[in-house]
């Protein structure tokens, strides 16, 4: 039950020391390239840049992938590599997709192996999933340089370059050989034809001879590495991790979960390394794991060790009270029958949307950390989790500094520091203070804008959805329930995770499908849009902040100094996290998740 989640950080928190060693050599370019890579790192080079520089060549970059990857997705009826003749996508579909994958979000309102030709999972996919997850990387390495005080933050494609070449690919071959090792497919071919064990399971045809089974195949152990590493999250197939193919044993599972694990935590103490202050990254390291092993344990206690309330049933009828509401609707007084309990073996706890070959507590475990990293792949269906489970999943999106993305966690956090500096400064009468640098006025609005956007692209369009025929005809639950997932789409848009409540009907498909999902054209534009916003601005006013701080002159250490050190510190920053947290969303979670677990039926009573 607990050995998968404590092996998991134990390996994660051992490698991350030596490789954020790794991580700090490999940007302060203090390595040497091969001959021929080195031509082509020269030649890639335009020279140092300031702050401003960066930032537009980070979006200009963006605007490119955009354009390609919009290229590709339209190329595919015509393009190669599609015996099976995939047409064309709905056009909200493709933007919803194009930008899904170019923010890091992979949040996928359709299905790869339905609906994606082997050609737009390779030239598509697999670059995006590599680049998008880079963008982050160098956003913090940019920000650290800034940090130190320098005029130059360096050059973005260069950065774009290391990631790319020296972290992402060597690891990416590893995890590919491990996963190919145990079954992975790792070919151009589309479909394989079998003949089931069972013969007629897939029905006959007009000669009453049994049809065979078309099992999709494809470059899968090329694309799970990095959809991993890169904590991306867009699966091969619909089913994502809980697919066979895709996450064959319990090896693969374990590697895939480190996977998006061990680069998130890597970078918190790259960070303490190229600033010199190894203490202060280790108090944040803290601070972070602190939070995931509490999301981690909720998870499990309440999903893995708890039936599933909809199976006991209700032993005794009983009856509530709607309250009034206004002159128009008197209250209402609501009478529930006894509901017989269903033979269903519950020791085992919540096994309903769950993949049972990893063990009973896998998919909570990676509910968990999937949104604590904004990963966003699944191997469990995470509408099935028990109410009151839900909320950490939920919770990991909302914060998004829970380790977070590659370079955006530590972004995110770091909005929360200054934010815990600022106030602190402001109790006991000083000037905050971080790094030695005083906090001004122009860095704390920087900071609040950053960390407002995503409450405000969370509640604002949740709430819009959840009023109109938007949200409401695409929900397969009434009551609250259907609101939490509507608040998990956006929450999961908002913070570039990528995962969903299923139950959403959120999938066109391709143009010219007859019956697509009623609201699905309002919901990939508004997403789209979310992710769009979410993603940038709070890389780019951090970006500024850290530039506008590192201007100013260190002040010398006094006794009145908050040093960022010590157990002290990291409660402030705990202590942050958490009240901020609860404020902007818990009114939300009262609405969904708390509201369904105390609710008459079936998780009340």
């Amino acid at each position: 039950m607990w050995t998968l989640p404590i092996l998991l950080l134990a390996v994660t928190i051992l490698l991350s020391i030596p490789l954020s060693r790794y991580f700090a050599w490999i940007m302060e370019g203090r390595y040497r390239a091969p001959r021929w890579l080195a031509w082509f790192e020269r030649h890639l080079d335009t020279g140092e840049q300031d702050w401003k520089q960066y930032t537009v060549s980070m979006l200009v970059f963006s605007v490119v992938l955009f354009t390609f990857g919009y290229v590709v997705l339209c190329l595919q009826p015509i393009a190669p590599l599609n015996p099976l003749h995939r047409g064309i996508l709905a056009p909200s579909a493709i933007f919803n997709t194009v930008i899904s994958f170019l923010t890091n979000t992979n949040l996928q309102h359709y299905s790869g192996d339905q609906h994606l030709s082997n050609f737009s999972q390779i030239f598509f996919i697999l670059p995006n999933m590599f680049l998008s997850a880079s963008i982050g990387f160098c956003a913090l390495s940019a920000i650290i340089r800034l940090f130190r005080g320098q005029a130059t933050v360096g050059n973005y494609f260069v950065d774009m370059w290391r990631v790319v070449a020296y972290i992402y690919l060597p690891a990416a071959m590893i995890s590919g050989i491990i996963f190919m090792h145990e079954g992975m497919p790792m070919t151009y071919r589309t479909e394989q034809t079998i003949t089931t064990l069972e013969t007629g399971a897939m029905g006959t045809d007009a000669q009453g001879h049994a049809n065979p089974q078309n099992i999709i195949v494809g470059p899968v152990a090329a694309v799970i590495p990095i959809k991993m590493l890169g904590t991306n999250g867009g699966g091969f197939y619909g089913m994502n991790s809980a697919h066979p193919l895709e996450n064959p044993t319990a090896l693969s599972n374990f590697v895939t979960t480190f996977d998006m694990m061990i680069f998130p935590f890597t970078l918190v103490l790259m960070y303490g390394r190229m600033l010199r202050r190894k203490r202060h990254a280790a108090v944040i390291y803290s601070v972070m794991l602190t939070l995931m092993v509490v999301l981690i344990g909720w998870t499990v206690i309440f999903d893995t060790l708890r039936p599933n309330p909809a199976f006991t049933g209700n032993p005794a009828a009983h009856s509530y009270t709607l309250p009034a509401n206004g002159s128009a609707a008197p209250a209402q007084r609501i009478s529930v029958p006894a509901v017989a309990a269903l033979p269903v073996d519950q020791r085992l706890g919540n096994l309903e949307g769950k993949e049972l070959r990893f063990g009973t507590s896998a998919g909570a475990v990676f509910a968990a950390i999937t949104t604590d990293v904004t990963c966003g792949a699944v191997n469990a269906e995470h509408d099935s989790l028990n109410p009151i489970a839900s909320l950490s999943p939920l919770t990991g999106m909302w914060l998004n500094c829970v380790f977070g993305g590659k370079g955006v966690g530590m972004i995110n956090l770091l909005l929360f520091l200054i934010v815990g500096v600022f106030l602190a400064g402001q109790m006991v009468g000083r000037s905050p203070e971080y790094l030695g640098r005083k906090v001004g006025a122009r860095e704390m609005k920087l900071a609040m804008i950053a960390l407002l956007v995503h409450p405000v692209l969370i509640l604002g369009p949740s709430g819009l959805f959840a009023a109109t025929a938007w949200g409401t005809k695409a929900e397969s639950n009434p009551g609250p329930h259907g609101f939490s997932q509507i608040v998990y789409q956006f929450s999961s848009a908002s913070a570039n995770n990528g995962s969903a409540f299923d139950g959403l009907g959120v999938t066109y498909g391709f143009n010219n499908n007859p019956s697509p999902a009623p609201e699905a054209v309002p919901l990939d534009i508004a997403t789209g849009l979310v992710m769009l916003f979410s993603r940038y601005l709070p890389i780019i006013a951090p970006i500024a902040m850290a530039a506008f701080l590192g201007r100013k002159k260190i002040a010398p250490v006094s006794l009145g100094t908050m040093r960022d050190d010590t157990v002290t510190f990291g409660l402030l920053l705990l202590g942050t996290i958490v009240i901020i947290g609860a404020l902007l969303f818990l009114p939300v979670a009262a609405l969904g998740p708390l509201a369904e677990h105390f609710g008459p039926i079936p998780f009340g009573g």
